[in-house]
């Protein structure tokens, strides 16, 4: 519940912000009667969204013919590979999502089509709607079938709070520091690959393809992984039981290399964006 609740306050609130940027701006420039623009763009990327998470169910059927666990460890993969991505981009750019969003506004308000903010709104929810589809499949892949509801719960939890969120930063007048709340969440990010990493090796290892060694510890008796705490602390930051050498050897690896690549080196430089009226968010 932990993890789903992270990753979808994340997306939801990355879009929420997006489009709290379009209606903000087009009140600005004197272009409220667009707003149905954003609506509808931003309904219609719920939907497909939506679609695309039927189809991902669907999918996953035939796959599971090619064997449960290799398609769960391909899946539990493929999540690390987008996650780690993901929150290396925001981190690289969030800072300049809001002026590329007035810049690609104003192009439209030039060539009079201003309906192509609708197009902007549509790509934006999709976005982060096919992003969470995808990290979802990788943590249910892990956790499996028992805690589904416990998944949909913090799943429609992190919406609302990122719903809740944005109306904060943009209806409420209240300064929030986007780069405190993207390097917290990027934080917790991180930990959610490292540990489904951890799952996944140590997959590889019951399929034979990595050997297999004895526990580096064993705190089952304190905390163990079917326990309500130590089954949230799985699902957040990976915890195990009783890991191996290679669980924990690829857990700490992937924190310290994508640590570094992520906080590590200079950041390109975020162009200036007029400020966008009564929206007061402070990024940095």
């Amino acid at each position: 519940m932990g993890a789903t609740f992270v990753i979808t306050l994340r997306e939801a609130f990355e879009a929420a912000l997006i489009l709290g940027i379009v209606y903000s701006y087009l009140e600005k420039i004197g272009h409220r009667e667009s707003y149905r623009y954003v609506t509808w763009g931003g309904a219609l990327g719920v939907l497909a969204s939506a679609a695309m998470g039927l189809a991902v169910s669907l999918l996953s059927g035939p796959l599971l013919d090619l064997g449960p666990d290799v398609v769960s460890v391909a899946v539990i993969f493929l999540a690390v590979v987008l996650l780690t991505w993901h929150a290396w981009w925001m981190q690289r750019h969030a800072r300049a999502v809001k002026g590329q969003v007035e810049q690609r506004i104003d192009l439209a308000r030039a060539t009079e089509r201003l309906w192509i903010v609708a197009l902007i709104a549509f790509t934006s929810v999709f976005r982060e709607g096919a992003e969470t589809v995808l990290f979802l499949w990788g943590l249910m892949a892990e956790a499996g079938s028992s805690s589904a509801w416990a998944s949909v719960a913090g799943g429609v939890a992190g919406i609302g709070a990122a719903g809740a969120l944005g109306w904060l930063i943009f209806r409420g007048g209240k300064g929030v520091s986007l780069r405190s709340f993207f390097a917290i969440t990027t934080a917790f990010i991180m930990l959610l690959s490292a540990g489904l990493l951890s799952s996944g090796v140590a997959r590889l290892q019951g399929l034979g393809l990595l050997p297999m060694s004895a526990p580096l510890w064993d705190t089952s008796r304190v905390l163990g992984d079917r326990a309500f705490p130590g089954s949230v602390l799985g699902g957040l930051v990976g915890y195990r039981a009783q890991p191996s050498a290679f669980e924990v050897g690829a857990y700490v690896i992937y924190l310290v290399v994508v640590s570094l690549l992520i906080f590590g080196g200079k950041k390109p430089a975020a162009r200036r964006a007029p400020e966008s009226g009564p929206t007061r968010v402070r990024a940095a």
